[in-house]
């Protein structure tokens, strides 16, 4: 059969009309979309790289620096430049590790971008520039690099800005520390001031624009941006004052651990009792905040969180306890708020009975007749047992709960610092909500008691188990015993040191209390003022001025012939009035610990000492002892340089 003659043109018809296609095609992508696919192939070939901008320094009062940056000889490497090796780098990277003398996993880990399932540490920042893999490296080492750029393709060492901390371990858990930025390059502020005020500190990061081909090579900057450094942070620290505190505090703990005390940590705090200032503030134990820079390794990590010491808990804004005796200045003004007269005479027996249980004195001491400012003065417990007792017989509106709250306690203080406690004020809805929550386990323990308790110590294993027994069956109930307990600050009442130097600043200055803060001013980068940092006032102490003077007068005999004067024996109260109050706080299975509270001068109080040793004895063994040396230190006293300067101690 004949090819039909309509076949050829139909064949040249149809290669014309996919010519013409083509041309149309082009003409759109070229000429009608052109700019478009132009600005998506640069795009797919520029990458943006952020560029951390200088941190920003922590000064103390007086301008000295407490956080800085240093220049440490880094090592850094390309990525790119490894992955572009015959082995990816490996045989780089192991050299590398040899002469650092790291494992090689370490700095491969460091390597790897950070992901959803990527361990720490990581890279966080660009793949397109250099990671560095080691801070702090000896200025050899760095040379041998430089001089042998065969053995170490894509390896560098240059000076970088990392975190100085000249003073060393002071104020560590104030500062806080760095660590990778989540997203990013650099680090960021993770704990404390750092982290409060990281958008201040950070600066502003600048970027970069680079040019890559295909295998990730930069190829060219396009566009740069510079970084703006950080702001400084000027803090209401003192650094004498914080020395001062941080020495009278481990020395205290040393001295309790002496005596056969099991003491195993404190905290301490100073405050300017008119402005709400924080002027020192310390937690025992410490840790070198240096072992953050370049990234902590894991070791370190485990050592300062877990365990009993966890030194990188801030105690004194983390750690609570029950605050003992110290809170009787909340049960005078709550009593006296209630009707009982101000110089009132009331009996202080050698025990108290609530209900069928008989609750002591310390020591079980009878101190007869005597009037509030005594009772202050002696700590006797009995007289607020029934003060207790006898208001929560007819007045369920829980006045000494009132009174506590208004003082600040069971609400964060609002410090400018991460991680703050709020406490505890436990009161009939507390106890209620807390057995709903308990009361499944607690019944449990009550049926079954506690065997492996038993097999060691049987009186305590029948002791919680008749403490579970009556709790499972009326542990929602607010007792009588529990109001006795909380008004000498026991109990379940909890208290962080901070909540408690808050509180008696209120008491001192005349009932205001202050939100504290440890920043005081952010300056720029060229010295100028950005804000001041000034503390807010919380709130007006619900309590008459006659009742704070009458409060304050007998704080301050509690020094020279209370339950303080041993610890205060031949301390000048005559170039110093020091007024306070001492706290012996009992735990069953624990050995008491230790608190002292106080300011002055008493007569006129410009800072507030609240110290506190956790199983360290009583108040006046252990933390009026430390207290004492602090208002020494401050105030050039007993012999020492004074730390606060002339125009502090005025």
């Amino acid at each position: 059969m004949r090819p039909s003659r309509f076949r050829l043109p139909l064949v040249h018809l149809l290669v014309a009309a996919i010519f013409l296609t083509l041309l149309g095609r082009l003409w759109q992508v070229q000429i009608l979309d052109g700019e478009r696919y132009d600005r998506a192939a640069f795009a797919d070939h520029v990458r943006h790289i952020a560029i951390p901008a200088v941190r920003g320094r922590i000064l103390d009062d007086r301008g000295r620096p407490l956080a800085r940056n240093r220049a440490a000889m880094t090592i850094s490497v390309d990525r790119v430049e490894l992955g572009r090796q015959p082995d990816r780098g490996r045989a780089t990277l192991r050299a590398l590790a040899a002469l650092l003398d790291r494992p090689y996993e370490e700095l491969s880990r460091r390597m790897t971008p950070c992901g959803p399932r990527t361990g720490k540490p990581c890279w966080a920042g660009s793949p397109y520039e250099p990671i560095p893999v080691a801070e702090g490296v000896p200025a050899r080492t760095a040379t041998q690099i430089a001089e042998r750029p065969e053995d170490f393709p894509g390896v560098s060492a240059a000076p970088e800005p990392v975190r100085d901390h000249p003073r060393g371990e002071l104020a560590a858990h104030v500062l806080g520390y760095l660590g990778p930025a989540d997203e990013g390059a650099g680090e960021v502020g993770r704990d404390g001031l750092e982290a409060s005020y990281e958008a201040d500190l950070r600066g502003e990061p600048g970027s970069r624009e680079v040019v890559v081909d295909s295998a990730g090579q930069v190829l060219r900057t396009v566009r740069e941006q510079p970084p703006a450094p950080g702001a400084t942070l000027v803090t209401s620290i003192d650094a004498d004052v914080q020395a001062v505190t941080e020495r009278a505090l481990e020395r205290a703990v040393r001295k309790a651990r002496g005596r056969g005390a099991p003491a195993d940590s404190g905290a301490a705090v100073v405050l300017e009792a008119r402005t709400g200032r924080v002027v020192a503030m310390a937690s025992y134990p410490g840790y070198d905040p240096e072992v953050w820079t370049g990234g902590i390794e894991p070791d370190d990590y485990r050592r300062l969180t877990s365990g009993h010491d966890r030194p990188l808990l801030s105690r004194a804004i983390q750690a609570q306890w029950p605050p003992a005796s110290t809170w009787k200045v909340v049960s005078t003004a709550a009593a006296t708020g209630a009707g009982y007269p101000l110089k009132g005479r009331y009996d202080c027996p050698g025990s108290y009975r609530v209900g069928d249980r008989s609750f002591r004195n310390f020591g079980g001491a009878d101190l007869g007749v005597m009037d509030l400012h005594e009772a202050l003065v002696q700590s006797c417990d009995t007289i607020y047992y029934r003060f207790a007792h006898q208001l929560w017989l007819k007045d369920h509106r829980d006045p000494m709960q009132r009174m506590a709250r208004a003082f600040g306690f069971g609400a964060e203080t609002g410090v400018d610092l991460p991680g703050e406690a709020a406490g505890r004020v436990p009161d009939r809805a507390w106890k209620k909500a807390y057995w709903e929550e308990t009361r499944q386990r607690t019944c449990e323990e009550a049926r079954e008691g506690y065997p492996e308790t038993a097999r060691t110590d049987p009186g305590r294993a029948a002791y919680l188990k008749a403490i579970a027994a009556e709790n499972c069956a009326r542990g929602y109930a607010w007792t009588a015993g529990d109001a006795a307990n909380f008004s000498i600050g026991q109990g379940d009442v909890l208290a962080t040191p901070l909540q408690l130097a808050r509180a008696y600043a209120a008491l001192a200055n005349g009932g205001t209390l202050f939100s504290p803060r440890v920043g005081k001013e952010v300056r720029g980068p060229d010295g100028r003022l950005v804000r001041s940092v000034v503390p807010p006032v919380t709130g007006r102490l619900p309590v008459p001025g006659k009742t704070l003077s009458y409060i304050r007068d007998a704080l301050a005999e509690v020094p020279k012939s209370g339950t303080a004067a041993g610890a205060f024996a031949g301390f000048p109260l005559g170039k110093l009035a020091v007024a306070g109050k001492t706290g012996t706080a009992e735990a069953y299975g624990e050995k008491d610990t230790s608190w002292f509270a106080s300011f002055a001068p008493a007569d006129d109080p410009r800072h507030v000492v609240v110290a506190v040793i956790s199983q360290g004895g009583s108040g006046g063994e252990a933390a009026a002892p430390a207290v004492r040396e602090i208002w020494s230190g401050m105030y050039g006293l007993e012999g020492r340089t004074a730390a606060l300067p002339a125009r502090s101690r005025r």
